[in-house]
């Protein structure tokens, strides 16, 4: 069962990305405020949720994480996009662009 915070925050948003790492991973620590930025500047309504697997595994497990960092991006409640350790900004720039404007196309 997930956590209800994280139901909470997956009903109360359209789209939801959720960054799993851990405070062990230097890559996580560089490039989360990369995904940050990157959804402040050109997906402002993404929610972005952190989960750290060492203090939440059963969330981790929930969504199948087994490496970090791993990014799951969720429109309406379904998971769209995954991306795991070997992954680059304008990779998953390009991946939110299309079902971005589909979704919140005003």
């Amino acid at each position: 069962m997930v956590d209800a915070s994280v139901e909470n925050i997956i009903s109360e948003n359209k789209a939801v990305l959720i960054y799993f790492s851990h405070n062990g991973c230097n890559v996580c620590k560089v490039l989360q405020p990369k995904v940050k930025a990157l959804l402040g500047a050109k997906y402002p309504r993404i929610a972005m949720m952190y989960c750290d697997v060492t203090k939440s595994p059963e969330i981790a497990a929930q969504y199948s994480v087994f490496a970090v960092p791993t990014v799951v991006v969720l429109f309406e409640g379904n998971e769209v996009l995954r991306f795991s350790r070997n992954m680059g900004i304008g990779q998953l720039d390009d991946a939110l662009s299309r079902p971005y404007k589909i979704l919140f196309d005003d």
